[in-house]
């Protein structure tokens, strides 16, 4: 208890420290420009330490928001799960602990059953498409399971890969090894034959490097974002994978509804932005991570067209079985099935 308490302290101490340089920074450039005095101060937890690519970006988000409202909405952002742990950050938006959140759907399995479908394998290419299809899906199906926050936006990194401390060139070689994921992604470790174990990115580090665990999946910015590239030795592409990892903003309710309609739709244009920012974040992130890991020496390589196959193949039943998941629970299963299918259609046609 008494080192979460530090830890809050610390971060509400660099919040202040911060925002009194972003003062001290601005005077000149804001000269003659009245600002208000905030009238509405929020809090904002994001699971991601506060060096990543998306702590960044969430900052730059608060800033924005302050920026454009004049100075009337300030937001303190506090990276690392400070105010609340990766798993916990939904729920503490609900309660507001936290007036805004950012974390994975994924961290909270059972809880979001339409939404998840977004990280199966559908072949995703990047970020950008990840993000942008997620955003779709959840303005088209406006899922009952965000009822209880206000929805901002989603981002969703590019397709996973498998980073092991083994290297495995085949389906079969799986078998045995345990290889942590979360979600969707821990039923696809389990139908390639491996040992799938639930942890969040930020226990994946020591996790890989004791051993706990011979590999992961995740998308290759986390080798260099989550310092993972370290600790494994291969990274290994199966295209059949083809995975994200859906993400969310949302507010507390209550903390929405207090601001007036004006600032409201300020957010939501704001919103717009960064959720494509997130989304090409993503992308310039892994070809980051891509490069960290070629430095550290480790090998790379593709899985053969036939064991990807076998992957895909393995795959298929999670798609229906998904889908009549949602069925059984009354919720519009073949509908969301049918949405993604065609979402995927229509991009292979574009190309």
């Amino acid at each position: 208890m008494l080192k979460r308490f530090a830890q809050i302290l610390l971060a509400v101490s660099l919040c202040a420290f911060c925002a009194c340089r972003r003062e001290q920074s601005s005077g000149g450039a804001s000269a003659g420009k009245k600002k208000h005095k905030a009238e509405f101060v929020l809090t904002y937890s994001v699971f991601f330490p506060s060096t990543h690519i998306h702590a960044i970006l969430a900052n730059q988000w608060a800033e924005a928001i302050n920026e454009r409202s004049d100075g009337r909405i300030q937001i303190d952002v506090f990276p690392g799960g400070v105010l609340s742990s990766a798993s916990e950050n939904f729920e503490s938006v609900i309660k507001g602990v936290s007036d805004i959140g950012m974390s994975c759907f994924s961290y909270t399995r059972g809880m979001f059953p339409m939404i998840e479908g977004l990280d199966l394998p559908w072949g995703y290419q990047d970020g950008e498409q990840a993000t942008r299809i997620a955003n779709e899906y959840i303005e088209f199906f406006k899922p009952a399971e965000l009822d209880e926050v206000t929805f901002l936006f989603a981002h969703a990194h590019g397709p996973g890969i498998l980073a092991s401390r083994k290297n495995i060139g085949s389906v079969a070689e799986l078998s045995g090894h345990t290889i942590r994921g979360t979600g969707l992604s821990a039923q696809m470790i389990q139908a390639l034959g491996a040992n799938p174990v639930g942890m969040s990115q930020g226990d994946a580090y020591e996790a890989l490097r004791k051993g706990v665990v011979d590999g992961t999946l995740c998308p290759i910015e986390t080798l260099k974002g989550w310092k993972q590239g370290e600790v494994i030795s291969h990274v290994i592409r199966i295209p059949a994978i083809g995975y994200t990892t859906a993400m969310f903003v949302v507010m507390n309710k209550n903390t929405w509804n207090r601001l007036p309609p004006e600032l409201q739709e300020l957010i939501r244009q704001v919103n717009l932005e960064w959720q494509h920012k997130h989304g090409l974040a993503w992308d310039e992130a892994d070809q980051e991570g891509e490069n960290f890991v070629r430095e550290l020496g480790k090998s790379f390589h593709d899985f053969p067209a036939e064991e990807n196959a076998l992957a895909k193949k393995a795959f298929e039943p999670m798609f229906t079985d998904w889908a009549a998941k949602l069925e059984a629970k009354g919720l519009p299963g073949n509908q969301a099935l049918q949405f993604m299918q065609k979402q995927f259609a229509q991009e292979t046609a574009a190309e």
